[in-house]
């Protein structure tokens, strides 16, 4: 029987069972994930400059990144929530590598942390196919279009909180070195925190713009 493989996660004393090494490269695991992003962007830009209805700068890109945040949700979230055994697979996929690479910043993933499973879960099922609704919504100028991205930013901003909040009170130690915990625990994340805060923000003022709208006609 083989020794097993040391894990290179914090804390060092984490138990692994099974662990196997990564075995793509940090450029092999984000490099194709950079271009495939890249692609989805420019692909939703030009195919809604083309939609039967003229839509706005700021819509289009909206839909961008809904598209974006909403495959993310379902493919790369989705795949860490139900492949619990990701860290131990002999013949891991792309997206077991890309969660062996991600716990160097947050080894909750690699432990498979209760509250980190439960709230991607719950982004993976639900915000994810909202996240793509919206884009529906934005292109077809849907009534709901402002409540379901409002609420769907709430769900992040909720997720997002949790996630750091919960990070802080399990002790704050879940990175291998700063540069980890700059590059993976707050940039990763940090694109959820400033662009749901903007879209929740616009969202709001397009509802109360609505009902004082309703409000003036019934007057």
């Amino acid at each position: 029987m083989g020794h097993p493989h040391p894990h290179p996660y914090a804390p060092a004393e984490l138990h692994l069972p099974g662990f196997v090494p990564l075995q793509l490269s940090q450029a092999q695991i984000l490099v194709p994930y950079l271009a495939t992003s890249l692609f989805l962007l420019l692909a939703v830009w030009l195919i809604s400059g083309r939609c039967s209805r003229r839509l706005s700068d700021t819509d289009r890109w909206l839909m961008c990144w809904w598209a974006f945040t909403g495959l993310t949700h379902i493919i790369i979230e989705g795949t860490f929530v139900f492949a619990p055994n990701f860290f131990s697979n002999q013949n891991p996929s792309y997206f077991d590598e890309v969660w062996k690479e991600y716990s160097k910043g947050d080894s909750r993933y690699v432990a498979r942390d209760p509250a980190t499973v439960t709230v991607e879960g719950i982004t993976a099922v639900l915000e994810g196919p909202a996240s793509l609704l919206a884009v529906y919504a934005i292109a077809s100028g849907k009534s709901y279009s402002h409540i379901l991205q409002f609420t769907v930013c709430l769900g992040q901003l909720y997720g997002c909180l949790v996630y750091f909040i919960t990070a802080y009170l399990d002790g704050f130690n879940f990175w291998t070195s700063p540069f980890y915990f700059w590059a993976y625990f707050i940039g990763a994340n940090s694109s959820w925190v400033v662009i749901p805060t903007m879209i929740a923000i616009r969202s709001w003022k397009k509802i109360c713009a609505a009902f004082q709208g309703e409000k003036v006609k019934t007057k």
